[in-house]
């Protein structure tokens, strides 16, 4: 939403709603801009509003882009790289250009411990690694090591930034918040989608399609929606109406489904960064059922009212925080290659959840139908042909 344009696909607040209320950051960075980063987003603003004695309401959406509000996990290497004459590049954009597995082995050398963390397919997680390195002179997970061990720090960062924060987490029943979600499409479409993807295609993206340097990966241009209207946009006029038609159709299905999983991960990205967060430093979560939109006010508004309030006046909310139970022990970046599988999994839970996955279980299976019939030759050509007798010839179970 920082981005100008497509206000419809990235669900802008409308004008309307804004005059209602103070909005920030919202249409001030140039659409072809790729290197505006979420340390440009953290560090913009969020003093200026606490400086003029007023209090932030950060809307999500992005949490990550939340997480870096709160505890002190990023690193700035624009100020470091700022002071080289020249034109100012983006290292990681240039980075991400480089083959993933070069890009792996290049971390390996200068920081092991990283490269140990990040899989070798998460290009943009091993490019800003080595960004890091290049940048600032230290390995990345130096760094992280320092950010952990200050007061208040963690296994997944630094301390609290703001530690009089509170979170509110407006979640919904899956099939309630699926079928809003299609009708929230349908109503974009209705509000002129297309209109609004033709312009922008036209006016930012068109050139870059023809000259084959189109990049979904970064900037406005990764916003959800806009690269599943690919194929339709590129081929319309140059197609018959019948295939158009159904480019489109594919893309609006396309765009339903992407935004139901982005959904989905970020409840996941809730649980797992906010409640199951190790550490005494994580601001309460209190939850907030919006799935009849009927009960609006009794079930939302009232009672977020009442938390904020009581927040600011420094006493304890009427309701009770969210609290979910965290393994201390849990290794999130812990590296395990599935030799069966011929797979690198990051994390413990990632692990164990591979080790129940179907996939894994079937090529487990396999494996154990091949060992047994080895063992079964090797014992046929052991007793040279003659019987055995029952109890010598059963087999180990597998």
């Amino acid at each position: 939403q920082v981005y100008k344009g497509l206000d419809i696909i990235t669900n802008k607040v409308s004008p309307q709603e804004q005059r209602l209320c103070r909005h920030h950051m919202i249409s001030f960075v140039d659409p072809l801009v790729s290197n505006y980063t979420v340390v440009d987003f953290r560090d913009k603003h969020i003093e200026d509003i606490f400086a003029r004695d007023k209090i932030p309401i950060v809307v999500g959406g992005t949490n990550y882009y939340i997480e870096s509000l709160l505890w002190k996990v990023l690193i700035n290497t624009k100020q470091k790289a700022s002071t080289a004459p020249g034109p100012v590049t983006d290292r990681k954009v240039e980075l991400e250009q480089l083959d993933g597995v070069e890009l792996h082995r290049r971390l390996s050398q200068v920081d092991p411990e990283m490269a140990a963390k990040l899989h070798p397919h998460d290009k943009r997680k091993v490019a800003r690694s080595l960004q890091v390195f290049e940048e600032m002179g230290i390995p990345h997970s130096e760094i992280l090591h320092q950010q952990q061990e200050e007061e208040g720090g963690g296994p997944l960062g630094g301390p609290l930034k703001y530690p009089y924060s509170c979170i509110l987490w407006l979640h919904a029943d899956q099939a309630a918040l699926d079928q809003r979600l299609e009708k929230r499409v349908d109503d974009m479409l209705a509000a002129g989608l297309l209109e609004e993807l033709r312009d922008f295609h036209r006016r930012y993206n068109r050139e870059k399609v023809a000259e084959n340097r189109q990049d979904y990966q970064h900037g406005i241009f990764q916003s959800i929606g806009f690269k599943e209207f690919h194929e339709y946009l590129v081929s319309e006029g140059n197609c018959s109406p019948e295939t158009s038609a159904l480019l489109l159709q594919k893309g609006i299905q396309a765009l339903k489904q992407v935004t139901k999983r982005y959904a989905r991960r970020q409840n996941k990205w809730v649980r797992n960064r906010f409640l199951r967060r190790p550490g005494p430093n994580v601001p309460p979560v209190y939850g907030l059922e919006v799935s009849d939109l009927l009960r609006w006010e009794e079930d939302v508004l009232k009672p977020a009212l009442e938390i904020v309030e009581s927040f600011i006046q420094g006493r304890d909310p009427p309701a009770e925080p969210v609290k979910m139970e965290h393994d201390v022990n849990e290794n999130k970046r812990s590296h395990r290659v599935c030799e069966l599988c011929d797979r690198v999994i990051i994390g413990d839970r990632e692990w164990a959840a591979h080790t129940r996955s179907k996939s894994h279980l079937h090529h487990l299976k396999k494996r154990r139908k091949l060992e047994a019939a080895s063992r079964a030759a090797e014992t046929s050509g052991d007793s040279g042909g003659t019987e055995t007798s029952a109890e010598d010839s059963s087999l180990p179970l597998p």
